[in-house]
């Protein structure tokens, strides 16, 4: 790659352009062998800050207000650890229904170093919790669940898409 030198003339041009409110890559195209970047490096060492403002640029574009019928509230539900904060705020704490349809025994339960390819990788609980464990239950085989997990990781693309609400 050969070295391009900034000759008196070419910076003249330079200015003239970065004053005028030409993109480097207009400048670029205009001055010919030189690059973008080469562009923008010159105007910083040349402490070239000061440009045309255009009214389009230095104008905030208003944004448009969106209708409230677009907009879908969705509650959150509200997880058994916070039960306090439920109790803080009167509010009513559902139990989490995957949690609580899915009991894993003590026994079975696993750290993730205890993990292998036969036992179960479902994560069940806040992972920042000491209470944080693996099902370990019997994986299937080639899959990192058991069946149960399973059924709830893999489901088929028309049953996701009729669960989802429509947010139209």
């Amino acid at each position: 790659m050969t070295a391009i030198t900034w000759s008196d003339d070419r910076v003249e041009q330079l200015k003239k352009l970065w004053e005028a409110g030409l993109s480097a890559s207009q400048i670029a195209a205009e001055l010919g062998n030189v690059t973008r970047n080469a562009v923008i490096g010159k105007v910083h060492r040349l402490g070239l800050s000061g440009r045309a403002k255009t009214p389009s640029s230095s104008a905030p574009r208003p944004r448009k207000a969106r209708p409230a019928q677009h907009m879908m509230r969705v509650s959150r539900p509200v997880s058994r650890g916070n039960t306090a904060l439920a109790q803080a705020f009167e509010m009513e704490v559902e139990p989490d229904p995957v949690a609580y349809d899915n009991v894993v025994p003590m026994s079975q339960r696993l750290t993730l170093l205890e993990l292998n390819e036969s036992t179960c990788h479902w994560p069940v609980g806040d992972p920042s919790n000491p209470e944080f464990f693996f099902c370990g239950g019997k994986a299937l085989t080639g899959l990192p669940y058991c069946a149960h997990h399973s059924r709830i990781a893999y489901q088929p693309a028309a049953d996701r898409r009729r669960q989802q609400p429509k947010a139209r």
